[in-house]
């Protein structure tokens, strides 16, 4: 049997969050900028459906898909690495597959057999891994899979690879394992132990890794690829070396020096060809080298853990490089904000962002943020959560509506001015019914957002519950704040702008769950250049 579609695996060992999604993105950059059409997907061992219900201090921000899939940040990884779009099919959680098998057993479609991990678990698992190979769209699929080798919870996808090696042939499975090499100071020497360990136990799982890529600190010597390649069975230019670098977007460079490109495709019997990655470096080069700098403040709850604004801080980074400056973000606890220390806390920044979020824990400090941002023409930006806290603090402070808040922090609230939408209102669980996924939007003629997108018809993607009262629209716009963006479907307020102010915008939807590399999200573009322009006065 022969297969279009090849497959590629990437496992990690010794220690988690040594960057599998990045390595996988990288290659998967390098494999595309030479002319492969490229995907790749997770495998997330959790048993949660999605991490839609989780804590962003569990698992780092929830990434949305046009398709309207709560996923793993890593999906965001690798749509601003590949700039192609991907969907609920590349990102699979053990809570799928397993909540897939059990309504097939309801349904009667194992009548008579008794249901098992082996054949019933790794058959779903292969057949969602191989769902994206339908149609001959992708030429390689890279699999990430979650976790490191070794959990309990990641045996079942380790099965699956076993499997897939076996039916399919070497040509067309190809393995990577991603391990660590620590150093340790006080012997001043790379220790490969827990690589060896790390693939011993992978090949007790009966999957033979077909290449290494090894994390460190410091360069790897001849002498230790070559004790690697004899201790784990790989040929010695299948030992690529990692070192850390200063930006993720640095990877591909890396990942190309040593080859890593070119021994996959000569496993899967595949040409291999330099990569074109001019536009990859030429954004590089702005970023490395700017020729000023601004400082944005971004308030919300979740600071402790950066990877809860993940697509927010990457946003910046690609709209830094289009405008030449360094964007440096100093991340500001809303719950440590109060009218007496405002002007302490944001005193010398360029620009503020109110980050997204749930629950009313903090908000009555980015309503103090947004009010000294307005009467003070900074440059300010509010996404989801932010923009319903400018219309809040609009309504309070401008229409005197003392009491208006939104009926997620308040029930009881006289002035409802953020409501949650009426097809929400009899919605009793609480995963994956949010309003998700992209939108049409139309802008509002001779706006700025209008001029920002150039377009009078935009896609967005959301994930809210809430959202502005349109019994409000009327006594807000008449005070000088308008809805400049309106939902094409519902006619509910998706963009608000302030008159007379040098760039202020809040936006229901998540423009940086669209930015890229090769293709920076233009209110995120402009934001920066406002935030410049602020710097210079």
């Amino acid at each position: 049997m022969s297969y279009n579609t090849k497959f590629i695996f990437v496992t990690g060992g010794v220690s988690s969050s040594l960057g599998k999604g990045i390595v996988a993105a990288s290659l998967a950059k390098l494999l595309q900028a030479q002319g492969y059409r490229v995907t790749i997907q997770k495998l997330d061992p959790y048993i949660n459906i999605d991490p839609g219900t989780l804590n962003p201090y569990e698992h780092g921000e929830c990434y949305v898909t046009n398709d309207g899939a709560e996923t793993d940040l890593d999906l965001g990884h690798y749509e601003r690495f590949l700039n192609v779009a991907t969907s609920q099919a590349n990102n699979i959680t053990t809570g799928r597959i397993y909540q897939s098998v059990i309504n097939k057993e309801r349904k009667g479609e194992y009548l008579g057999k008794t249901v098992q991990v082996i054949p019933h678990i790794t058959d779903e698992i292969k057949e969602s891994i191989q769902y994206l190979a339908n149609n001959n769209k992708y030429d390689i699929i890279i699999t990430e899979i979650g976790g490191t080798v070794g959990d309990i919870e990641s045996l079942p996808y380790i099965e699956s690879l076993r499997q897939m090696k076996w039916e399919m042939g070497e040509n067309n499975v190809v393995a990577i394992h991603l391990t660590l090499i620590p150093y340790l100071s006080a012997a001043k020497e790379l220790k490969t132990k827990p690589t060896q360990h790390s693939v011993k136990t992978l090949m007790e799982s009966g999957v033979q890794a077909d290449v290494l890529v090894c994390r460190t600190e410091h360069e790897i010597s001849d002498s230790i690829r070559d004790k690697l390649a004899r201790f784990c069975n790989v040929d010695t230019d299948c030992v690529i070396q990692s070192l850390d670098v200063k930006t993720i977007y640095d990877v591909p460079n890396h990942m190309l020096s040593e080859g890593l490109d070119k021994v996959v495709l000569k496993k899967l019997g595949l040409k291999s060809s330099k990569p074109d990655l001019s536009s990859w470096n030429q954004f590089l080069n702005k970023y490395k080298h700017p020729k000023r700098a601004v400082r944005i403040a971004l308030i919300g709850k979740y600071i402790e853990l950066q990877d809860s604004y993940k697509s927010i801080l990457e946003s910046f980074i690609h709209s830094g490089a289009v405008n030449e400056v360094r964007v440096e973000v100093i991340p500001i606890h809303s719950e440590h904000i109060n009218k007496d220390n405002i002007a302490e806390k944001l005193e010398n920044f360029n620009g503020v962002l109110v980050a997204p979020g749930f629950g009313g824990r903090g908000i009555e400090g980015k309503i103090e943020s947004i009010k000294h941002v307005r009467l003070n023409n900074i440059p300010f930006f509010g996404i989801c959560l932010g923009m319903q806290m400018a219309v809040i603090e609009f309504s309070r402070n401008i229409l005197k509506l003392d009491d208006a808040n939104s009926t997620e922090m308040d029930l009881k609230t006289k002035y409802p001015v953020i409501d949650m939408m009426d097809d929400q209102k009899k919605i009793i669980n609480k995963g994956g019914t949010m309003r998700l996924g992209s939108w049409e939007c139309k802008l509002k003629k001779n706006s700025l957002v209008s001029k920002i997108y150039n377009c009078d018809i935009i896609h967005e993607r959301h994930r809210h519950r809430y959202e502005f009262n349109s019994e409000y629209f009327k006594d807000i716009e008449e005070n000088g704040m308008f809805a400049t963006g309106i939902n094409s479907d519902t006619g509910l307020v998706e963009i608000i702008e302030l008159k007379n102010h040098p760039w202020f915008v809040g936006v229901q939807f998540h423009p940086e769950y669209k930015s890229t590399v090769l293709s920076p999200h233009p209110l995120f573009v402009s934001f920066i250049a406002a935030a410049t322009k602020h710097s210079n006065n």
